[in-house]
């Protein structure tokens, strides 16, 4: 009279779909340095905390007998779990389930666990491998036709960005829909020699050029993570990669309709750096590491870094101060002095809007001669990136603090900071500002007179000597055009308060999503 047989017939079918793509495909994804789906899933979440949604999913042929005569089980794998306590949706591909490709995926699982995210309201996890869900000529056969492409829930997939934090790692050769869907995240990773993104693999690129190349040279880490910025960082192993989206979750809120976390500060909120003091060289065409500075004043081992090898006149990560959330933001003058070239403008954009919408204080350490000059610059649209950028400035409304600690010059010297708000600027002694550094203005403000001169470098160097003392930062806050010159040792205290009431005016704000919507 029970309903047992049917219970051990489900429990049966489970275990034959944990046996995914089977044993001599397991293998050889394994063999090919990559983890199995399932694994996957267990050390990306916390221990036990997997639910699988849809988990007899699967292609099943019957004998007339009502037998099974073949079982294949769904490519796509999703359910609830936890990330360090807190719930989270994760969808996961599995490669050796026809590569990962839609022809192998039964429903819509991968439509329920984005729904399923934005619905709850809770972060959503993607370990993308293979088509991510995309498209096989495949299908073609198995339906009789072709068809015209859409992308599936697509529309859930940019809501998602205005509301819930995305997270993407590429673990495989990803393409088409799977690169998509990597890029269409607020955070992205992956793995050094084992994932490839592209739009479309090496045969398709073969029909179209005629030309053979290998997947590394098409899409590798070193082409996306260090090169176009299309994924924001590399590392060497999926363990990793599980490391860096845990850590990433960890400074958000589980949707835009919560307070980003504040967790116990351990570090002394009045810490004070002697380095600090020494660390700008006086000398102006020297440079210092900017990822010390940042060190020094946030709290201690908190700063993660995101797209370190893409714009890399700007530096991007998360951080924490007196255990609240922040962004940071820093010209590296390692790189084309800190100027703003057009793919640190698109940097910039995107990592203010990210914050912006989940309400994330914003810091900003500058340091900035200038948008990037020349003829490259001007053919890769600097200016037209730039002002892009200069807009995400003047549209965000999360809290914001700017350092001065050396140079803020011109129209992109200018966007350190929206200057109708009262947001706290501090300057460093360091600092100096204009519309052109006193060098290049020179030239361009005296042209013919130095051209017309009997000795042009001699009238040159007079010139610059003159408006040298002009550079002095006291005299601008004597007119109150900075509001405050500090000492660098003082620069984590003031951040300690900036934190505190940023984190107060977060609280009591209005939560949702910002009028304007976050774009990849």
């Amino acid at each position: 009279m029970s309903w047992q047989p049917e219970l051990d017939e489900i429990e049966r079918r489970r275990e034959r779909a944990k046996q995914m793509g089977g044993e001599e495909r397991v293998a050889r994804h394994k063999a090919a340095g990559r983890l199995p789906v399932r694994e996957r899933i267990d050390r990306m979440l916390d221990d036990g905390s997997f639910r699988e949604i849809g988990s007899i999913a699967s292609r099943v042929e019957y004998f007339d007998d009502g037998s099974i005569k073949s079982f294949t089980p769904s490519n796509f794998v999703t359910g609830r779990g936890q990330v360090d306590g807190r719930p989270v949706i994760i969808g996961a591909d599995d490669f050796s389930v026809r590569g990962g490709a839609a022809d192998g995926a039964v429903g819509n699982k991968m439509g329920w666990s984005e729904r399923s995210a934005l619905e709850q309201r809770v972060p959503v996890v993607r370990l993308v491998d293979g088509t991510g869900g995309g498209g096989s000529v495949k299908t073609n056969t198995e339906i009789k036709r072709s068809y015209v492409p859409y992308n599936p829930e697509w529309d859930v997939s940019v809501a998602l960005l205005s509301q819930v934090p995305v997270v993407a790692a590429a673990l495989g050769p990803v393409a088409g829909l799977g690169a998509a869907r990597v890029a269409a995240s607020h955070f992205s990773v992956m793995v050094r020699g084992i994932s490839q993104l592209f739009v479309a693999g090496p045969p398709v690129v073969y029909r179209a050029f005629g030309r053979e190349v290998g997947k590394e040279e098409l899409g590798g880490s070193r082409i996306h993570a260090r090169g176009s910025g299309a994924v924001d960082n590399d590392v060497g192993s999926e363990d990793e990669a599980f490391a860096q989206i845990r850590q990433f979750l960890s400074y958000l809120p589980s949707s835009v309709y919560e307070v980003p976390p504040r967790i116990d500060a351990t570090d002394d909120p009045e810490r004070r750096e002697e380095a600090l003091l020494s660390i700008i060289p006086r000398d102006r065409r020297k440079v210092y590491d900017t990822r010390k500075l940042v060190a020094y004043v946030v709290d201690r081992d908190s700063f993660f870094e995101m797209g370190r090898y893409f714009g890399r006149p700007l530096m991007t990560g998360l951080a924490r101060v007196d255990g609240i959330a922040v962004g940071v933001m820093a010209n590296d003058p390692r790189f084309a002095a800190g100027s703003i070239d057009a793919d640190a403008s698109e940097k910039m954009t995107r990592f203010i809007d990210f914050c912006d919408t989940f309400r994330l204080p914003l810091v900003n350490f500058v340091d900035n001669p200038g948008f990037a000059v020349g003829v490259e610059a001007e053919k890769r649209g600097t200016i037209r990136k730039g002002v892009r950028a200069l807009a995400a400035v003047y549209q965000a409304t999360t809290p914001w603090c700017s350092i001065i600690v050396r140079k803020a010059f011109g129209v992109a010297g200018a966007g350190h900071v929206n200057h109708t708000r009262s947001s706290p600027r501090y300057a460093w002694p360091s600092g100096e500002w204009g519309s052109l550094p006193i060098e290049g203005g020179v030239e361009a403000a005296y042209k013919r007179k130095i051209a017309a001169a009997p000795d042009p470098d001699a009238l040159r160097r007079q010139l610059e000597e003159q408006l040298e003392s002009l550079r002095d930062p006291i005299l601008t806050a004597e007119s109150f055009a900075v509001e405050e010159i500090v000492d660098p040792r003082e620069t984590r205290p003031l951040l300690v308060d900036f934190a505190r009431r940023a984190f107060a005016v977060v609280q009591n704000e209005t939560r949702g999503p910002k009028a304007r919507g976050f774009r990849p």
